[in-house]
């Protein structure tokens, strides 16, 4: 029996009697096993492939060591395992998973590893709309765009009666001289102010935006072309947008108005709207004093501004007395209320809306959306793309994987933390890679019910 030599072995306090020592000796180990869900989740849906086909690439086929869509398939892959910085694809690059899951398990050439590196993916991120002598890979915008509204489209068996549009905005602070860059009084920063539009876990918009302008000022457009791609698919499908009171403007009101899709947007209160309601407010004050409990009373009515509407519409106030003081809240909308009564309106249908936070926390938190610290607003735009392409990927490993088990509402950074981190010992042969993974583990059953599901609709 061999000895293992000292000099390659740490040692740290017995326990019980025993030493306990370690090395770097294990052979090809990969934190990152549970990741071939991820996998299964793509081809279930194709997105990798569909993404990369967004992208096109002038470069000479017979000189080049890695296709766009191992390109695009590292860059996805790698944001939905937790790895935001390019530089982290050096060490990525030698992956044994990352490979399999890129479909590129060895280099063609001696000198390169199987997988690029952080300088040939810059160059990806770095595309232009049209191919250059120095930027030989381009991208096309409208194709990645009608793209996210098709994954939606496709992750229903069938017409919904009804779908809403959450529409928001939020911060992406910038650290440095990028382009676009403007400073936001409400966010006291330097940012960017991207548009994000979800139907209920779907992403169907993310739209980079310098903070200079307002939330809603490319909300028409988006909304426009989104609603068109929808009808096409669902002519018969009732739609409502849903929004805060940033984009309760003339604009996109009368465009829904005329195509005949419903909104429910908050309105920012004034001093003719809280006299409006100045009665229910003293009547929620006395309630308040009489219980010592926060009181609440609803009103509807008729309402236009003095300049900027060009039509009376429907108001529902909240008049709420709570912690000493006046809390009153207006939202505005084209419901009939005959179907949606006033309190109902405001309490379960609109402020349903804040659910949509906790999926723009997703994009951003767990999958590094406001990683935008390129120089160009179309290299950033690109980068939030991908982000987004990272969350649809994880959204649907969610939705056809593990809808049946204790992570079917879990957010991605927990599905990342318990199923795709994995520590396994990769074993290759001329027929199979195994990855032999922790007999231990304690979500075996969930990983098992995801596998099945997965599966089946890769070959449904």
């Amino acid at each position: 029996m061999s000895t293992e030599c000292s000099a390659d072995l740490f040692g740290f306090a017995p326990v019980e009697g025993r030493e306990v020592v370690a090395a770097f000796d294990g052979g090809a180990i990969t934190s990152d096993a549970g990741s071939l869900l991820l996998g299964a989740a793509d081809h279930a849906i194709k997105l990798t492939k569909r993404f990369a086909a967004c992208f096109h690439d002038a470069r000479r086929q017979h000189l080049i060591e890695h296709e766009v869509v191992t390109l695009v398939a590292q860059r996805t892959f790698g944001i939905a395992l937790g790895y935001e910085d390019l530089n982290d694809h050096d060490e990525l690059r030698h992956d044994p998973v990352m490979a399999v899951l890129a479909g590129k398990l060895a280099a063609r050439r001696e000198d390169c590893a199987p997988l690029a590196g952080k300088s040939t993916l810059n160059r990806l991120e770095l595309s232009r709309l049209q191919s250059t002598r120095y930027h030989k890979i381009s991208h096309n915008p409208i194709a990645i765009k009608r793209l996210m509204v098709d994954l939606f489209l496709e992750a229903h068996e069938q017409a919904p009666s009804e779908i809403i549009l959450d529409l928001d905005a939020t911060d992406d602070p910038v650290h440095g001289n990028q382009e676009g860059r403007f400073f936001h009084g409400y966010y006291d920063c330097y940012c960017y102010l991207p548009l994000y539009i979800f139907c209920g876990r779907h992403l169907l918009a993310a739209r980079l935006q310098p903070a200079s302008v307002g939330a809603a000022s490319n909300a028409v457009e988006e909304v426009a072309r989104i609603v068109a791609h929808i009808r096409r698919r669902w002519p018969h499908t009732r739609i409502l947008l849903r929004a805060d009171s940033g984009f309760a403007h003339e604009a996109l009101m009368a465009w829904c108005e005329v195509n005949g899709v419903h909104f429910l947007f908050g309105l920012q209160q004034n001093t003719r709207l809280v006299a409006e309601i100045a009665s229910e407010l003293a009547q929620a004050e006395a309630k308040s004093r009489r219980t010592g409990k926060p009181a609440r009373y609803f009103k509807e009515f008729k309402w236009t501004t003095r300049r900027s509407w060009s039509r009376e519409r429907r108001v529902v106030a909240k008049a709420e007395w709570t912690e000493g003081k006046a809390n009153p809240r207006f939202v505005v909308t084209s419901l009939a209320c005959e179907a949606h009564e006033a309190r109902h309106l405001y309490e379960k249908l609109y402020c349903a809306r804040g659910e949509m936070e906790n999926r723009i926390k997703e994009c951003q938190l767990d999958l590094y959306a406001d990683r935008t610290s390129a120089h160009t607003m179309r290299a950033n735009q690109l980068r939030l793309w991908f982000a987004s392409m990272a969350y649809v990927l994880i959204c649907a490993l969610r939705r056809i994987g593990l809808s049946h088990t204790q992570f079917a509402r879990a957010s991605c950074g927990t599905i990342r933390f318990k199923l795709l981190k994995i520590g396994a010992l990769v074993r290759t042969s001329v027929r199979r890679i195994k990855l032999a993974m922790p007999t231990a583990f304690p979500y075996q059953a969930e990983y098992h019910v995801a596998h099945a599901a997965l599966a089946a609709a890769a070959t449904a």
